[in-house]
């Protein structure tokens, strides 16, 4: 009896082991089972794993040797129970390393991309079978994610009809903002401009008293299609028109209409001469200078636009207003992709570890991972008395690099702004009103395609060479008849050549995949 209950007893103590290090394939992701457990009690050995992301051009981070030695790594693996072996790859250089580390015969066990699971830094490795499905193993093992996340972004990171990849996302795609100098409103004596010819009045105004540029513009129209956004034919966007899904500046009538006001705004001396040709870097000298009245850029960017501006030009006041509107009610600016990173996990990953990555990432909603990212170790780099929170802010160079990296670490949450970092600065509260309040309510939506239309690529100068940018070709015409070297009443015949020279193939393989249902996205205007 006894030596029964012993092979009994030992039988069963191999087809625990059999479970718990797998059997089966690890090419196929293995059913999940729920569990109750936390990281810490059902994982009392620290899961280890590899992990390749982006230095994001941090210095600290390209001038680190060992990130495994870093500080703030050790203690992310202790409040997490990890233990972490990470590769930073140079951001400019992200997008043609990735599909490299991809190619070899062996890959982290999580790796990061730029975008979603269509992105130029896959290279199809989706498709290929690279990665891990992870719906039901999320849901189970990372049940805060999940409910965190917003739907657009998972679908964003899926790839027919299964979630691939863990993203970093925007709570809030309405990023970009209408700035004003709202200490020169006041000397107008206008009020807040509410449409697009109410905005004209008021940059007339900023160049009576003496503002050498009332709206600031930048080359390629990056940053400075308030007025196409206020008539609805941004040019990277697309939309249904007469059973096509065509790009919006096929509008003929409206494109027409802002054009002329742009023309309108050069003539009147509202925007630079050279506007065509303003770099991103003159474009921001101008603006901190004090030389602008008003300008377009990311709302996060309001508390570094009101410091630098106030050390040339003191008292002076920024304010984000809502973006002018067109006759048709239209206002803002195009919706950015829901998702700015996401993180894949490697097909060959066995199920424990996969468990322990899936955990380490549901940690990062956490309300402990807010306050160790944004303000770093109690007692070191913040105090805490009664809930209220003293942040040592970084005070030189070396200090906000470390700052930056820290936060670098933070894979996962809501990238729209460092909410708790914040409200504890000047013109914080501020910020916060103009992102839930002003921009929630403006916006314009678009038909986006996930994984690219395959014509861009055959018809490159009829595809936009960055996000939030027309093609170059309807680039041309536009600054060409906003300088009358084109009359704008030829704009019907800047869509009949974009037709001929490969947009109709264009418009047609759009078409066939919205009615198919085939990687598309649909955003709705705010």
């Amino acid at each position: 009896m006894k030596r029964a209950a012993y092979f009994i007893l030992a039988a069963a103590v191999i087809l625990l082991f059999c479970y718990l290090t797998g059997s089966a394939d690890r090419s196929a992701a293995p059913s999940p089972q729920p569990t109750q457990e936390g990281v810490k009690e059902s994982s009392p050995q620290p899961t280890a794993f590899s992990l390749a992301i982006s230095n994001g051009a941090s210095p600290y981070a390209v001038n680190m040797a060992d990130p495994s030695e870093d500080r703030w790594v050790k203690q992310l693996e202790a409040l997490t129970n990890t233990k972490l072996s990470i590769s930073l790859i140079s951001l400019k250089d992200f997008d043609r390393r990735m599909p490299v580390i991809l190619a070899g015969d062996t890959y982290p066990d999580v790796v990061q991309m730029i975008g979603g699971a269509s992105s130029a830094a896959m290279a199809g490795s989706v498709q290929a079978g690279l990665f891990l499905p992870l719906d039901d193993w999320i849901k189970t093992y990372a049940p805060n994610l999940w409910k965190a996340v917003p739907p657009e972004a998972w679908k964003e990171t899926s790839f027919e009809g299964h979630i691939y990849g863990i993203p970093a996302w925007l709570g809030n795609p309405s990023r970009r903002a209408t700035y004003i100098r709202s200490d020169l409103l006041a000397q107008t004596g206008l009020p807040v401009p509410r449409t697009v010819d109410e905005f004209l009045d008021v940059l007339r105004a900023f160049k009576k008293l003496g503002v050498e540029i009332p709206y600031e513009m930048r080359e390629n129209f990056k940053y400075a299609d308030v007025i196409f956004g206020a008539y609805d034919v941004l040019g990277y966007q697309f939309e249904v028109r007469n059973g096509e899904v065509v790009p919006k500046f096929l509008d003929e009538k409206h494109m027409m209409k802002a054009l002329q006001v742009y023309r309108t705004m050069l003539m009147e001396g509202l925007i630079p001469e050279d506007f065509a040709t303003v770099s991103s870097t003159e474009y921001t000298h101008d603006i901190e200078a004090g030389r602008v009245g008003s300008w377009t850029a990311n709302a996060a960017g309001l508390l570094d636009f009101h410091t630098k501006l106030r050390a040339s030009v003191p008292g002076a006041q920024i304010d984000i207003i809502p973006s002018p509107e067109g006759p048709e009610g239209t206002k803002g600016y195009g919706l950015y992709s829901s998702v700015i990173n996401s993180f894949y996990i490697n097909k060959h990953v066995p199920k424990e570890k996969l468990i322990g990555i899936l955990q380490f990432f549901d940690w990062m909603v956490s309300d402990e991972a807010q306050r160790f990212f944004s303000f770093g170790i109690e007692g070191d780099t913040y105090t805490e008395d009664h809930g209220t929170i003293a942040y040592h802010f970084p005070k030189t160079r070396e200090e906000q690099d470390v700052e930056t990296f820290r936060e670098l670490l933070w894979l996962t949450h809501d990238l729209t702004i460092n909410r708790a970092r914040t409200e504890l600065v000047p013109g914080g509260k501020d910020l916060l009103h103009a992102l839930d309040v002003t921009l929630p309510k403006e916006g314009l939506g678009s038909i986006v395609f996930v994984p690219e239309l395959e014509s861009f690529s055959a018809y490159p100068d009829l595809a936009s060479e960055r996000p939030n940018q027309a093609p170059p070709v309807i680039v041309d015409h536009m600054v060409k008849m906003i300088y009358g070297k084109e009359p704008i009443s030829d704009w019907p015949k800047v869509v009949r050549e974009y037709r001929e020279r490969g947009g109709n193939a264009i418009i047609q393989e759009a078409t066939a995949r919205y009615r198919a249902k085939q990687g598309v996205l649909i955003q709705h205007n705010r």
